[in-house]
């Protein structure tokens, strides 16, 4: 399927982007959602993410962004992951989660070096919330993108899962520097 043949599948079935077949595919694959499960799904904007989410845990799904969002079902909070004060409200409000998931992305300047680090600070912020948040054995799905600084992060923080992997999806472009980290079993 084309990128083009994503986007018209996902506006059929109801999704604002074809990110949805990502992680329809992660959690195929990986079994990363149980009924009921507390999700937390950082940089969630447009939503189908937490739209997917909540259809496959009937559980609570939390939404974070800079956007607002409005999805029946999902909670939301807006602020920027980037920051500890947004990991506090969240915590206050919502206590721990048994999955965290990020499709966040920064925007892109078009210079490698630059988008690469603000990639990276994106997917550090996403293991700050799931250090705060994530309930024992719980998992995690955060996009990245390869590139300077990739490696030293997947090694940072793998020794935290029992099962810590990289992972493409059909659903994204062929060329692109992204990849999937999906961990299990938060200790």
């Amino acid at each position: 399927m084309d990128k083009d043949s994503y986007y018209k599948k996902a506006k059929r079935e109801g999704y604002p982007s074809r990110a949805v077949y990502k992680l329809i595919e992660i959690d195929d694959r990986f079994r990363i959602f149980q009924e009921k499960s507390r999700v937390l799904d950082l940089g969630a904007s447009p939503g189908s993410w937490s739209q997917l989410t909540l259809k496959r845990t009937n559980g609570l799904v939390v939404a974070v962004d800079l956007a607002p969002l409005r999805i029946k079902g999902v909670e939301f909070v807006q602020g920027d992951i980037n920051l500890e004060e947004t990991r506090k409200k969240v915590k206050e409000k919502f206590g721990y989660f048994n999955v965290i998931i990020c499709d966040a992305a920064p925007k892109l300047s078009g210079i490698n070096s630059i988008d690469q680090a603000r990639d990276l600070e994106l997917c550090n912020s996403a293991f700050l919330f799931a250090e705060a948040m994530l309930k024992n054995g719980g998992n995690m799905v955060i996009k990245a993108f390869q590139g300077e600084g990739f490696k030293e992060f997947f090694d940072s923080i793998k020794f935290r899962f029992r099962v810590c992997k990289c992972f493409s999806p059909k659903a994204s472009k062929k060329h692109s520097s992204e990849i999937y980290i999906v961990a299990k079993g938060f200790t």
